[in-house]
């Protein structure tokens, strides 16, 4: 279908919906908003639907954060399953089980919300606004935190909605619209894009590609995107492979390309949070490159580490501190020590079984790993492949983690025995290389122990004050 000719068709309907509204609603943008809910839920025409579902987001975009929270509140509070009903539903299904009691139990126990929600989406371009809409609530949940059933039932729908079946993969390339380009620019969360020239080096290269999903209904707006290179060797430095330099080269001259490398995710829309994309794209993108350039037999990442440096302080601040924690913190307080190739290898030696530890054995309280982009890639069936020392030299790569890297291999003939491993078991499928880093740590940490347990009981004692 014609998608202009359909949008004018709404904005059609929605004009003329707003002829027949009452506009003699309360005055207070809060007052206003519940009552145009209301009236949205008591089942009017189309017409007067659209136009409702329409005002009720015009006035909800003039909303302060208070009048917002008064809104969501509204919603909880006032837009609840009936009780009654439930009870009728769960004691009919209890004395006689079958489809008729249970159909009319599920529809007894869902919430009036959702069906707010869906008569809003009536509204022309409402999509986008009630994806605006969760950003604003997942931003008010730290004030008002008894919304939380509210961010349920959206996120519900929303999961819905943007469905993989409804994504459409696009490659994003330097002919892309400039609407589009301004968003990557805009939305890249990982390495931070200096401008249209360092946002041409990352598209226009025969080496380059960059792939997102969009939906229909949000035209111009990625909901995720990922940027790919495609080089000759796994890599372990992002500086190196976005250096202004490599664009000098002739790309007539470099080698076959073997491996595509998936250095950049980001997710772009605040209020899909939670709805995942990304293993979708990985995967989806891996294919339709080996099918494109059949030299490709290698699929990796090069990640960043956004949580090592705070783990690391907290370890160190707990009783049984990791046994060379202590001293490379000590050498990182000088914040120029990247600066100094002397200390690098002195830093190298102590962080890197740490970081080792870090990935295969530091757990959350539900006995995932800690960090988040390593949960990602290995519960979407990637190994971890390689620690890369000094991998990111920016501030921010310095900063979050010390200037590691990892890459994680997706190995598409064991992407789903690694997947159903580590979903069933917690298994980390890991390298050789990064296996034998732990070794050493926990060659240390004997050592350590042994040295305690020599110690006469009143120097342990003083040690641990």
């Amino acid at each position: 279908m014609n998608v202009s000719f359909f949008q004018e068709l709404l904005n059609s309907i929605a004009e003329r919906g707003r002829l027949l509204l009452d506009r003699s609603h309360d005055g207070a943008v809060d007052g206003a908003l519940k009552e145009l809910a209301s009236a949205l839920l008591s089942g009017r025409g189309e017409a007067s639907g659209v136009a409702l579902a329409g005002e009720i987001l015009s006035i909800y975009r003039q909303a302060d954060d208070s009048e917002k929270i008064e809104f969501f509140r509204y919603l909880l509070e006032d837009l609840m399953p009936d009780e009654e009903k439930i009870t009728t539903a769960a004691q009919a299904y209890l004395v006689k089980a079958n489809s008729k009691t249970l159909t009319e139990l599920e529809m007894a126990v869902v919430s009036p919300r959702q069906e707010f929600f869906r008569r809003l989406n009536l509204a022309p371009g409402a999509t986008g606004c009630i994806v605006a809409m969760r950003a604003d609530l997942i931003s008010l949940l730290p004030q008002a935190p008894e919304l939380a059933p509210v961010d349920v039932d959206l996120m519900h729908l929303l999961g819905s909605w943007f469905n993989r079946g409804f994504l459409v993969l696009r490659r994003i390339d330097w002919s892309t619209s400039a609407s589009t380009l301004e968003k990557i620019i805009e939305y890249e969360a990982v390495h931070e894009i200096m401008g249209w020239e360092d946002l041409r080096r990352r598209l226009d290269p025969a080496d380059r590609r960059c792939f997102g999903f969009f939906h229909p209904s949000l035209v111009d707006e990625p909901l995720i995107f990922v940027e790919v290179a495609l080089t000759s060797e796994i890599p372990g430095s992002i500086q190196e492979l976005l250096s202004a330099e490599r664009e000098a080269e002739d790309a007539n001259d470099k080698e076959t390309p073997t491996t595509a490398v998936f250095y950049s995710i980001s997710n772009c829309q605040k209020g899909l949070q939670g709805i995942s994309f990304g293993n979708f794209l990985i995967k989806q993108v891996a294919e339709d490159l080996a099918k494109e350039i059949t030299s490709l037999k290698t699929f990796v990442t090069l990640s960043p580490v956004p949580r090592f440096a705070a783990w690391l302080v907290r370890t160190m601040n707990e009783e049984e501190a990791e046994p060379n924690g202590e001293e490379a913190l000590a050498l990182l307080e000088d914040s120029s020590w990247a600066a100094h190739a002397q200390q690098h290898e002195r830093l190298k030696e102590l962080l890197m079984p740490l970081a080792a530890e870090y990935f295969l054995t530091a757990k959350t309280s539900y006995g995932r790993p800690v960090d988040p982009v390593a949960r990602f890639h290995l519960g979407n069936g990637a190994r971890l492949e390689r620690i890369n020392w000094l991998g990111d030299k920016s501030a921010k790569g310095l900063r979050q983690s010390h200037g590691i890297m990892v890459n994680y291999l997706y190995d598409l003939k064991d992407i789903e025995s690694n997947h159903e491993a580590y979903i069933n078991q917690g298994t980390i499928a890991s390298s050789k290389s990064v296996t034998s880093l732990l070794k050493s740590t926990d060659k240390s940490k004997k050592q350590k122990k042994r040295r305690k347990a020599e110690m006469p009981e009143n120097a342990t004692v003083e040690a641990n004050e």
